[in-house]
């Protein structure tokens, strides 16, 4: 079987950014697993459930890698992310 390349294989944090800004919107809690498209729909799931304006934010969000200073920068706006 060949190893398929994702884009999220290996990747500690990821989570939702503003498709202009490129700003992270929310940081999802778990460890991504799956397929790309397994994580990209879990992501947007667990975020849909968050909130009641999700959907409209969802409208201008991807799933992406979060690095280390994306993370702190998110946690000094919004708080510690477990």
């Amino acid at each position: 079987m060949n190893k398929i390349m994702r884009k999220f294989e290996g990747t500690q944090r990821i989570g939702l950014k503003d498709k202009d800004t490129k700003k992270v919107i929310a940081v999802y809690p778990k460890k991504p697993e799956g397929t790309d498209a397994q994580v990209e729909k879990s992501v947007k799931d667990w975020y849909y459930t968050t909130s009641c304006s999700a959907e409209s934010v969802l409208e201008n969000a991807f799933v992406d890698k979060i690095s280390k200073d994306e993370l702190k920068e998110y946690e000094n706006s919004v708080g510690k992310v477990e």
